[in-house]
């Protein structure tokens, strides 16, 4: 059970840090007031031991902050961005041959930024990058798979049958047997189905190679969700900076 926190970090202490309800605020907890009642209810450890002081001053570079057990990440110079990856783009940063890159969207603003993930280069939607290491690797390491979430236009009319075929019992492809968390029919006509599939697997061209082991070619495929994290209305070929709201959330989902 933590105690009290009673280190030489309290305001009076300590004039290098920053105030810990301050903290929590730009972490996306709440206004200044309702950090203050986090700080109060006895919601909030550092360093493992339990601060009810709201003059208490943190170094987030140094001291581990956690609020109801999760930890607390805030740096000030990691930015992480979602992005709408158009056709016909590399998700690369750099290619030999000139091809489009998501340099050419992202441009050299932010320091050693890096996408978390891919998409290959037909498909459109959702890619991730920061340049937080500790978030990247946890992001892309196969223990802390998150969920994604595709919009696949295919051809042919797949049945209802076939989707929950593919999430009860799976398809085998050249790399093993895989199963989708979810398939849904979104639209169909004679010759095409929209589909909304969501899977953990990070494999190469996944969704591809499992509706089309099952006679449905992809025409169009576009990933619109990684964990808690949407597309939204972001235009293709943009980007947006996450909220601290958000990368909380997104680093909670993958054990940070």
């Amino acid at each position: 059970m933590p105690h009290a926190y009673s280190r030489a970090t309290k305001a009076h202490d300590n004039t290098d840090g920053i105030r810990l309800q301050k903290l929590l605020a730009q972490a996306g907890f709440g206004s200044r007031r309702k950090c203050e009642e986090i700080i109060l209810d006895g919601r909030v450890e550092v360093d493992g031991e339990l601060v009810t002081e709201l003059g208490t001053r943190v170094d987030p570079k140094r001291q581990q902050v956690r609020v109801d057990g999760s930890r607390v990440r805030i740096n000030p110079n990691h930015v992480t961005l979602a992005l709408n990856k158009p056709r016909k783009v590399l998700s690369t940063m750099d290619d030999p041959k000139g091809r489009f890159t998501l340099r050419d969207i992202v441009g050299d603003k932010y320091e050693r930024i890096f996408h978390m993930g891919r998409l290959d280069y037909d498909s459109e939607g959702l890619i991730l990058m920061t340049n937080d290491g500790e978030l990247s690797q946890h992001v892309m390491h196969p223990r802390y798979e998150v969920a994604k979430t595709y919009i696949a236009t295919l051809e042919g009319r797949i049945s209802g049958t076939v989707c929950r075929r593919l999430v009860s019992q799976g398809v085998q492809l050249d790399d093993g047997w895989i199963k989708l968390d979810h398939c849904a029919i979104l639209d169909s006509s004679r010759d095409t189905t929209l589909v909304k599939v969501v899977l953990h697997s990070g494999k190469n061209r996944v969704v591809r190679r499992i509706f089309g082991a099952v006679g449905f070619p992809v025409k169009r495929l576009v990933r619109t969700q990684i964990g808690p994290i949407k597309l939204g209305d972001i235009k293709p070929g943009s980007y947006r900076v996450l909220s601290q709201t958000e990368v909380r959330s997104l680093s909670k989902e993958v054990g940070l």
